[in-house]
């Protein structure tokens, strides 16, 4: 068989993308993708110009905040309703604090901080999932996506 016959059709690509665009972790996974890009590579930028861990992580995540609110919202929820940014906001305290804490933790035992950082990744993602999903756009919905 030919590596030519191996391919998806073009048509096949764009079905199977329509497809996983109608399901809302599928949808949170992309977004959550840029999203993550955007943060870590201020939070590695901030970390190489001299900014102590903990900062850069603050300053990365408050950089981070209004573009997730509205890439999270409108692509991931379908509402960047502006009354639900508090929610959205504290929700970015909540895991903040998490990541914080848990990065401390991991220098403090001699971990280097872009790799903490890194594998801090995923629980951070994951918390902040359903943090958003159960308290700031799921509130006053009555139908779910899966």
């Amino acid at each position: 068989m030919s590596a030519f016959a191996a391919r998806p059709a073009p048509g096949r690509v764009r079905q199977s993308i329509a497809r996983l665009a109608r399901h809302r972790f599928a949808r949170f996974l992309v977004v959550g993708v840029i999203n993550t890009i955007f943060g870590y590579g201020v939070f590695f930028i901030l970390l190489r110009m001299g900014l102590a861990p903990t900062a850069a992580l603050a300053v990365s995540t408050s950089l981070g905040v209004l573009f997730n609110f509205l890439t999270t919202g409108r692509i991931v929820f379908a509402n960047s309703d502006a009354t639900r940014l508090w929610r959205f906001v504290a929700v970015y305290g909540l895991v903040f604090i998490f990541n914080a804490a848990c990065l401390e933790g991991a220098l403090a035992i001699g971990a280097g901080a872009a790799l903490a950082q890194a594998l801090l990744l995923a629980p951070c993602v994951a918390l902040s999932y359903f943090l958003n999903r159960t308290l700031v756009f799921n509130i006053g919905q009555k139908a779910r996506n899966p």
